[in-house]
């Protein structure tokens, strides 16, 4: 499968996706557990289909040594047993904020009050936009049917 648009070989795309790569770079540099980012945006990914973000965030979950296990189980987490209150915390609040058209009114009061007894204002900050982050480069792979399989631990790091 081809992608639809090559945005390493775009001007406009380098200019814009220069500045949104960094603002991800900041993500990953924030005070949210790592582990936690990668469950995050590999649940994002898997909600919205984006096989490109599967790939990447199952391999370099990987990579920094979380188990298989975890990362079969983060599409059933409610039903695991492997996950804490805290990373249930933070996949509850990354679903309801994936799905606001479906969740009709975004993230619950409920969610919210769960997500903030386990994280703190800086690592709540860097959960809500590490949740838009994602959906928006999902979108962006979606869209142009960027393909998967052949990402690298660590390849755009």
């Amino acid at each position: 499968m081809d992608a639809r648009l090559n945005y390493f070989a775009s001007p406009t795309a380098g200019k814009a996706l220069k500045y949104f790569m960094s603002a991800g770079k900041a993500l990953k540099d924030s005070p949210l557990p790592t582990a936690t980012q990668e469950l995050v945006a590999l649940r994002v990914s898997q909600i919205n289909g984006c096989a490109a973000c599967i790939d990447m965030h199952t391999k370099d979950a990987a990579a920094a040594g979380e188990t298989s296990v975890r990362l079969n189980l983060v599409v059933a987490w409610r039903e695991a047993t492997v996950f804490t209150d805290a990373e249930r915390a933070a996949l509850q609040l990354a679903e309801e904020g994936t799905r606001v058209a479906d969740a009709a009114g975004g993230v619950s009061d409920a969610v919210w009050a769960y997500a903030a007894k386990h994280y703190d204002e800086e690592q709540l900050t860097a959960l809500v936009l590490l949740v838009s982050f994602m959906n928006t480069v999902n979108r962006l792979n979606i869209i142009t049917q960027q393909p998967a399989g052949n990402y690298e631990p660590g390849q755009f790091h």
